[in-house]
């Protein structure tokens, strides 16, 4: 591999999207341990926080310009360049992530890691699979 930013930095994705889908299939094997979960929430935050990123170096990488760079103006050039296509989606996974460590109810942390389980990972996984796609370009 090159070095390209954005290109080093979906390695450390990739390995963070692995171990987020290796918490995933522990969780849909016991659902109830907290250590299960307390490693998912943390696998999440790491990929998630892995994911803007790369998607910034991504699209600096294709000359888009950030005025400001953020997590919130990273998703939405992404979902303006069509890279992801659900940006209010992306927008509440990022509340959430935010939240998972601010978080003590434990009813809304399950609420939290059912929607990683269910819903964001998806998400994640599109992205992982374009932006995988785009390594060898």
């Amino acid at each position: 591999m090159t070095d390209i930013r954005w290109k080093q930095r979906f390695e450390n994705f990739e390995r963070a999207y692995n171990n987020l889908k290796y918490a995933l299939d522990a969780l849909n094997k016991d659902h109830d341990n907290i250590l299960i979960k307390m490693a998912t929430v943390q696998a999440y935050e790491m990929a998630m926080e892995l994911c803007w990123k790369v998607l910034k170096d991504y699209l600096e990488y294709n000359n888009v310009l950030f005025k400001e760079v953020t997590p919130n103006n990273v998703i939405k050039e992404a979902f303006a360049t069509n890279i992801i296509d659900n940006g209010e989606l992306w927008i509440d996974m990022l509340k959430d992530r935010n939240s998972t460590s601010h978080e003590y109810s434990e009813e809304k942390s399950n609420l939290i890691i059912d929607k990683i389980n269910e819903i964001y990972f998806f998400e994640l996984k599109k992205t992982y699979a374009h932006l995988k796609g785009k390594i060898n370009e």
